[in-house]
C-alpha cells in the first residue's frame, strides 16, 4: 500500500537573500491534481497534491523565474503532469522524464518537443531500488540520441558500488542531492570521495539542493553547507541548484525560505551565484 508523505510546509517564509534575474529552480516538482493526473497505483507513495499553481505561488515567494520539473515516481512513466506544467510556464520550464519498457521513440519524440531534456533513474531503495541494467544501458543510447541527459536519484553508496557504471555513460549524467551522503560522516566519507572524484570528469553535473537530506542535525541544516561548498569548489561550472518542493519523503519538512537563505553561506559571491542559479541551468537545459 503506498504511503503518504509529509505535506509541504504552506506558509512559505519570504527569504531574507534575493536571487539574481532568471535564477532557475532546478529540481522541483508538480504532484497531481490526483483528480485530473492520477497517481500510479504501483508507487511507494502516493503524496498529498502540489500543482502547477502552488509551484507557481512558491516561486513568486521565492524571487524564482524559471524551473526544471523533475518527473517523480509517484506519477511512473505517466508525463501528463509535468508536461502540462512546462506547456503552461510559457518557456519557463523544462522537464525530465520517468519512461518503462513501453516507450516508444515516437513517445520520446513528443516528450522532446515537450520540453523534457533528460530521464532519471531511481536507485534509492525505498523507491524500490536499482532499475534493470539492460533497460538503464537500452535507455541511455536512446537519451544519447536524443541529446538529452540523465539524471540519477542515488542512496549514498549507490555512487561506490555502481561507479564503474557511471563512468560507463556516455551521455551527461546529474546526481541528485549531493548523493544523499550523510553528513554525519563527514567530508571524508568514502561516497562522499567518489563523488568529488566523479567531479573531475566533465559528463558529471550534481545539485547542491536536498540539505534537509544530507543533513543530521535537523534545522537549519547547516551542517550539509560543507558538503556543497566542496563540490561547488571542485567544479562551479557543473553544479545546479533546487528547492526540491514540495520534499517528497522526508522525515523534516523545511521551509522553501529557509532552504534559499543557504544559498549565500554554500556560494557566497555574487559571480558564483549567477553562474549556479542562472548560468549553469540555462546552458544544460536551453533556456
Amino acid at each position: 500500500m503506498a504511503k503518504t508523505p509529509l505535506a509541504p510546509d504552506s506558509n512559505t517564509r519570504r527569504p531574507r537573500f534575493i536571487p539574481p534575474p532568471g535564477t532557475c529552480d532546478a529540481h522541483c516538482h508538480i504532484f497531481g491534481p490526483g483528480t485530473t493526473f492520477p497517481y500510479d497505483p504501483k508507487a511507494a507513495y502516493h503524496p498529498h497534491d502540489a500543482p502547477f499553481e502552488a509551484l507557481c505561488r512558491l516561486h513568486a515567494i521565492l524571487g524564482i523565474e524559471r524551473a526544471v520539473i523533475v518527473h517523480a515516481s509517484c506519477h511512473g512513466a505517466d508525463m501528463r503532469a509535468t508536461l502540462d506544467g512546462i506547456a503552461r510556464a510559457g518557456g519557463r520550464f523544462r522537464g525530465t522524464a520517468i519512461i518503462d519498457e513501453d516507450c516508444t521513440d515516437a513517445h520520446l519524440r513528443a516528450l522532446d518537443e515537450g520540453g523534457i531534456r533528460g530521464v532519471r533513474f531511481n536507485f534509492v531503495r525505498h523507491l524500490g531500488g536499482p532499475p534493470e541494467l539492460g533497460f538503464f544501458r537500452r535507455t541511455v543510447e536512446r537519451a544519447r540520441a536524443l541529446g538529452w541527459h540523465l539524471i540519477l536519484h542515488l542512496d549514498s553508496q549507490d555512487i561506490v558500488d555502481y561507479a564503474e557504471l557511471f563512468r560507463s555513460v556516455p551521455v551527461p549524467i546529474v546526481i541528485d542531492h549531493m548523493a544523499r551522503v550523510s553528513a554525519a560522516g563527514g567530508l571524508g566519507q568514502e561516497p562522499f570521495r567518489v563523488l568529488l572524484e566523479f567531479m573531475k570528469n566533465e559528463n558529471t553535473w550534481v545539485k547542491v539542493c536536498g540539505a534537509e537530506r544530507v543533513s543530521s542535525a535537523g534545522p537549519p541544516f547547516i551542517d550539509a553547507v560543507p558538503f556543497a561548498r566542496a563540490l561547488i569548489e571542485a567544479a562551479p561550472h557543473r553544479v545546479l541548484w533546487g528547492t526540491d518542493w514540495p520534499h517528497p519523503n522526508v522525515k523534516i519538512m523545511p521551509n522553501d525560505g529557509d532552504l534559499v537563505d543557504l544559498i549565500p553561506l554554500i556560494m557566497p559571491d555574487a559571480a558564483t551565484q549567477q553562474r549556479i542559479l542562472v548560468d549553469n541551468p540555462a546552458r544544460l537545459y536551453g533556456f
